[in-house]
């Protein structure tokens, strides 16, 4: 079989479970707990996160361990409007967003939040963009999108990095939430990343219990954050060439399918590689 659905899922790297597996064997304890098992699980669980920091061109305090993007938006959306509820309880996002954006953004409109698609105003707390949308491949001028926010003090901006990750440029600048799902890159399924400024007050979503951050309660998973950290690692090497690879192909099946007069491209001529949408005249898309 020919798998061409790697934006919703890829096979996780032999090298990434293999990490995974000798890291819950070797470390028994929870990092939490004082005793020589914990301290050793802390000790390494603070190695791997500044690895990961390091990836990312981010602090280790900036690092939130999350179960997916899901939970990442979700935490990042309602952190943030429900922190900034004395400044106002406007939003903007677009119409492009994945629906664990949209979801979280339709609870929020439930408690009284309202979310606009292209105005700013001086209530605006929160701007939500993705860095490239999963359906057409379009990618967002994150950095143009910052430097506008700057204006506003009192509006943060979460980017849904999902299709981005080692994949194309990640631009942290102006950036206070970002959302990153490993399984996008060959990490486990089960596990995410937000990373969050780190002078950034956010309200948690999930309560009681220590972890590495005060903004995700739960038992540190170290075995996870392995994981996250050897994809995320795999990911950026050779990051260049593999785009270069990924683009030729995409060339490929752009020359090969406009041979067919039923085909139509939807994803613009500046998308990224690895994302090529189209239709067929007369077949639905599910079929």
């Amino acid at each position: 079989m020919i798998n061409l659905d790697y934006s919703a899922n890829t096979p996780a790297d032999p090298t990434v479970l293999d990490a995974f597996y000798q890291t819950e064997r070797r470390y028994i304890g929870n990092s939490n707990s004082t005793h020589p098992a914990g301290r050793a699980a802390q000790v390494e669980m603070a190695r791997v996160t500044d690895g990961i920091a390091e990836l990312l061109g981010a602090a280790p305090e900036e690092i939130i361990y999350t179960s997916g993007a899901s939970e990442s938006n979700n935490l990042a959306l309602k952190g943030i409007v429900q922190a900034s509820r004395h400044v106002g309880k406007h939003i903007i996002s677009t119409a492009l967003e994945h629906s664990s954006v949209g979801g979280a953004l339709s609870a929020l409109q439930q408690q009284g939040c309202e979310v606009d698609l292209v105005l700013l105003r001086k209530d605006t707390v929160l701007v939500a963009v993705c860095a490239v949308d999963s359906e057409l491949g379009t990618v967002q001028p994150i950095q143009e999108i910052a430097d506008i926010l700057r204006d506003y003090p009192n509006c943060r901006l979460h980017v849904d990095a999902t299709q981005a990750v080692g994949k194309t440029k990640l631009v942290l600048s102006g950036v206070d939430t970002m959302s990153i799902a490993p399984h996008k890159f060959y990490g486990l399924n089960g596990s995410g990343l937000l990373v969050k400024k780190k002078d950034l007050v956010i309200e948690p979503q999930i309560h009681g219990g220590g972890s590495t951050t005060p903004y995700r309660s739960g038992t540190p998973a170290l075995g996870m954050a392995m994981s996250i950290e050897k994809a995320l690692r795999l990911a950026l090497e050779n990051q260049n060439e593999r785009i270069a690879h990924v683009a030729a192909l995409n060339r490929l099946l752009r020359a090969e399918l406009a041979k067919y007069p039923k085909v139509r491209f939807n994803s613009p001529e500046n998308a990224v590689p690895h994302i090529l949408n189209l239709s067929v005249n007369g077949v639905k898309g599910t079929a």
